[in-house]
Parts: C-alpha cells; sequence; structure tokens
C-alpha cells in the first residue's frame, strides 16, 4: 500500500505579499492585474475570499465584491524563489516529488529520507519545514493514491492535515459529493444532478450508458475513482524536452478578455523557466478544454527559437483566436514552449 502525501501552499502568491509587506496581514489581498486594464485575480488571500474573491474571477468583480480590495502585481520571480525553498524540502524528504503548480506537488512517501513508517508523520515535519524555512504555511493530505490525497489536502485548509487510511477509504467516499470526483466542475456536476447523481459513491449505480451519453469519455474514469481506484503512479521531474503550464478552473471561463489574461500569464511563466535554464523555444501550443470536456490543441512553430515573454504570449493570444474560447465556456487553459535548444548556440 502506498503512501502519497499532496501539499498544497495555502493561498501562495498572496501569502507571500502578506508575509514581505506586514501592512498586507490581516487584510483582503489579492495578486493580479489592475481593473481598468481588464485585470484577471491570480490569487486571493483568505480574507478576501470570505467576500467571494477567488482567482481567475475579473478584477472589477472581485471589487465590487470587496471594495476594500488590496491589489497587488504580481512577482513570479519572488514566487518561484520561494516555490523553489519548498521544493528543496520535498526532495530532501524524497526523490519522487512531483510538482503540479509552483504551490503543490505530490509526494510518494512509502520510502522516505526518516525511515518513517507513517505518511501523517512525515506530513507534520515536512509542514514544520517549510514554516520554519519560508514563514509559510502548508495544507497536506495523506492518503493510498494520489485521487484521495488531493481531496484530503483541501479538507481543512489553511494549514491543514488530513489522513485518508486505507480503513477509513470507502467511510470517507460515502461523505463526498460529486464534485469532489477528479474532473467534475460545476457544469459537469449540474449535468449529474439532472440525472439524479448527487454522492460521488452514486456513480457506482449509475448505468454506464447514461453516464456516458452524460459525461462522455470521462464516464469510466469517474467510476474507477468512484471506488477510490487510482493507480497513477508519482512521477518525478525528468530532463525537460518542454515547459508547460495549465490550469483548470472552479468555474467555467466565458469572459474572452479573462481568458486572454490568463494565457499571457502562462506564457510569461515558461518564457521565464527558459530565461532561468538559457533555453530558447520553437514551438508554441496552446490547449483550451470547453466545458464539455472536448479538448483541443493549437500550436505554431517560430522560424527563430526565443524565450521572449512578449513573443511567446503573443503566439498564444493568436492562437486562441483560433478557437472558440469566449464562444464557448472554457474549464481548463494551458501553453506548452517545446523545440527546446540552448540560447549560446542561437
Amino acid at each position: 500500500m502506498r503512501r502519497i502525501v499532496h501539499l498544497d501552499m495555502d493561498a501562495f502568491y498572496a501569502s507571500v505579499e502578506q508575509r514581505d509587506d506586514p501592512r498586507l496581514r490581516g487584510k483582503p489581498v489579492v495578486v493580479g492585474g489592475r481593473p481598468e486594464s481588464r485585470g484577471v485575480v491570480a490569487a486571493a488571500s483568505y480574507e478576501s475570499r470570505a467576500f467571494g474573491v477567488r482567482s481567475a474571477m475579473p478584477m472589477s468583480r472581485a471589487l465590487r465584491l470587496c471594495p476594500g480590495l488590496v491589489i497587488v502585481h504580481p512577482n513570479f520571480e519572488k514566487y518561484r524563489r520561494v516555490s523553489n525553498e519548498v521544493m528543496e524540502i520535498l526532495r530532501a524528504c524524497t526523490p519522487l516529488v512531483e510538482p503540479l503548480s509552483l504551490d503543490e506537488a505530490y509526494l510518494d512517501v512509502t520510502q522516505n529520507a526518516w525511515a518513517e513508517p507513517l505518511g501523517r508523520e512525515v506530513a507534520k515535519r515536512l509542514k514544520a519545514q517549510i514554516r520554519e524555512t519560508t514563514g509559510l504555511t502548508a495544507s497536506a493530505g495523506v492518503a493510498p493514491n494520489k485521487f484521495l490525497a488531493k481531496i484530503a489536502s483541501g479538507y481543512r485548509k489553511p494549514d491543514g492535515l488530513t489522513v485518508i487510511a486505507p480503513e477509513r477509504m470507502e467511510a470517507f467516499l460515502q461523505e463526498l459529493p460529486v464534485e469532489a470526483l477528479w474532473g467534475v466542475g460545476p457544469v459537469t456536476a449540474r449535468k449529474l444532478r439532472a440525472i439524479g447523481v448527487e454522492r460521488l459513491v452514486q456513480i457506482r449505480s449509475t448505468d454506464m450508458q447514461l453516464l456516458q451519453q452524460t459525461v462522455g469519455s470521462l464516464a469510466e474514469w469517474l467510476r474507477q475513482l468512484s471506488f477510490g481506484d487510482d493507480p497513477r503512479p508519482v512521477t518525478p521531474d525528468r530532463e525537460s524536452k518542454s515547459s508547460s503550464t495549465e490550469n483548470t478552473y472552479a468555474e467555467d471561463l466565458s469572459e474572452l478578455e479573462v481568458i486572454r489574461a490568463e494565457l499571457e500569464r502562462m506564457a510569461r511563466e515558461n518564457a521565464q523557466w527558459l530565461e532561468r535554464r538559457k533555453l530558447a523555444a520553437r514551438t508554441v501550443t496552446i490547449k483550451v478544454r470547453y466545458a464539455d470536456f472536448t479538448t483541443i490543441t493549437r500550436s505554431h512553430t517560430l522560424s527563430v527559437a526565443t524565450s521572449d515573454a512578449d513573443v511567446i504570449s503573443s503566439w498564444a493570444k493568436d492562437l486562441l483566436a483560433r478557437t472558440e474560447a469566449g464562444a464557448r465556456p472554457v474549464r481548463l487553459l494551458g501553453v506548452r514552449v517545446a523545440g527546446l535548444v540552448e540560447q549560446a548556440a542561437l
């Protein structure tokens, strides 16, 4: 039986800003663009979330919900530095670390540097080391697989620790709403509720043909997850042949300006990744998943490899124009750069 930890930093970007500026502590803070330039919330502190503010929300709407909102311009270089500190702590525990983004990762701690047999104790030590090193809190979930560990990490945020032992798996699954299933957002949840599926475990007894008609190719995966079965291993970093950033949104994105702003942010993150490694990319690819789970990609290969953030983000937005984003709700966006060469070779 594997022991998997999902570790998720709490309100990461906003928490870093509150840590570094005491004047922001205890205030509703968001990191993102200015409302007059159609900015988008990249991260929201827990104080702002109390007003209904969330990431990927237009900043103008966030201000309407919370007129006292403090807006901080993002500093991704700083966030990456802090992220690197966190990842070093995780990799000192086990080489089986799979980063999902700057602020979250899976770890397989079945074998670990401390020879600690209990996943709970490993997670407690990791959380304490992160707080001591960075001054920030993280939430952790411990379970026999990725699916359950990720649910567990969000159970008692912020600064939470939830363990789902094998003998508690079934009781835990029985309590979960259908939204807890990986890949089920608000739109899919409404479709499932329309056929009488309110709770996760009801997927098990739903007619497979009806399930396929409702969620398409996702049906078999959801049925598997409903039994708590997730065989995916933790896959550590390998030598990079590409860099990609993607995000699945809690609520589908429908405003084109918001989608463009999110895509530009991801493109610039990839450009910064290239710069730090003295690499350049020949191909820019975007990924768009619509609310009905239809997923498309659009790519462009440059005549000359580049790491220029303006060039990469410009092409990403040009590729977006070749999709139906804005006309169809979007649940996932991603940007990938590939065809990597060393800058010195250009």
